[in-house]
């Protein structure tokens, strides 16, 4: 799905060079949605779940490692199924995100392509790294929301390999990596300094 994603942004990028302009507003637009939101996740309303719900009849029990079973003598889906749908869904989320903010650095779909690989294959050790201190790190999430207004804007000032606009204040890739480091450090520093005043307070 991210290939997919990676080859239409090529393609689109090739043929009209102001879509990186939308991927920059998009960014923007994601990060502050991010950062003012509170709702919570509720997998229960996963659209592609309530899809297939309707779509195909749901086992309420597993059956090994299947994904599909026979209910009533008809063709199922197991609840193993909609784990494995709910998990790639959220994944082409994430991507709805991540893949514009890597053509913020490189038009190059192979550069593009094989970072996102790298990050999925790295998703499943980061999570189980994080998912016990994440509450500890409460600014965590404004820090990324930061992050990605800040690729926005840099995409919006700096659209690389193009030729100038009527404004373009080119962001050097390097500076663009300081910033977004020093971001995510502060971000991190001001949660673990939080938490030891609350402890400190106790």
């Amino acid at each position: 799905m991210r290939g997919a994603m990676i080859a239409a942004g090529v393609a689109l990028i090739n043929r009209f060079d102001w879509i990186l302009y939308v991927f920059g507003a998009f960014l923007v637009f994601a990060g502050i949605k991010m950062l003012v939101s509170k709702k919570e996740m509720e997998p229960e309303k996963n659209l592609a779940l309530r899809i297939v719900k309707k779509l195909f009849p749901i086992s309420q029990n597993l059956d090994g490692q299947k994904f599909f079973t026979k209910l009533d003598g008809k063709f199922a889906l197991t609840p193993l199924a909609l784990v494995l749908l709910l998990i790639e869904t959220t994944d082409l989320i994430f991507a709805v995100d991540s893949v514009p903010a890597v053509f913020s650095i490189t038009r190059k779909a192979f550069i593009v392509f094989s970072s996102n690989v790298f990050a999925v294959l790295g998703l499943r050790s980061m999570y189980f790294l994080l998912v016990g201190a994440l509450g500890y790190f409460r600014y965590l999430k404004v820090g990324l929301s930061i992050v990605l207004a800040f690729i926005g804007v840099k995409m919006l000032l700096a659209p690389h390999d193009n030729y100038p606009k009527w404004f373009q204040i080119e962001i050097p890739t390097t500076v663009s990596l300081l910033a977004v480091a020093a971001i995510l450090l502060i971000s991190i520093a001001l949660s673990v300094t939080a938490a030891q005043r609350e402890k400190l307070r106790k």
